[in-house]
């Protein structure tokens, strides 16, 4: 178990999706389908729909927040993002989702060698306290 600190509350639980490379959640990512669209990115094409995002850090823009929360309406955007640098325009964007449409997408900032670990996880369980750890099977 590794404790993150919680830029966006909630609790998700789900596959991991490792992205090697920061995404821009305006312009790089469309939220209609949950898609990398950015040509020259290396997961270009992976879905984030019912997925825990991994990735080290984003490409930032204000337009973020938008992006992000429209993703989590349709459903199309991950599960939870669990990142090593913080981000404040993708917790903002999970927070708008959470207060206008009910919908939870923790965001949680983790240390560089906890991150390493996360990685290797193939599932993911993000608790409301910002514990992630594998997913507990009933």
């Amino acid at each position: 178990m590794i404790r993150g600190r919680i830029l966006n509350a909630g609790t998700a639980q789900g596959p991991a999706l490792v992205l090697s490379e920061p995404v821009s959640f305006w312009g790089a990512f469309d939220p209609r389908t949950g898609r990398i669209v950015d040509v020259h990115h290396p997961q270009c094409g992976s879905a984030m729909a019912g997925r825990i995002l991994l990735l080290p850090e984003t490409r930032g823009s204000g337009g973020t927040p938008g992006g992000i929360a429209e993703a989590i309406r349709r459903g199309t955007g991950p599960k939870g993002v669990i990142l090593i640098t913080p981000d404040i325009n993708l917790a903002i964007g999970a927070a708008v989702a959470a207060a206008l449409y009910q919908r939870d997408c923790p965001v949680i900032a983790v240390a560089p060698e906890d991150y390493a670990l996360l990685v290797t996880w193939p599932e993911l369980a993000i608790a409301a306290d910002g514990v992630v750890s594998p997913p507990v099977r009933q």
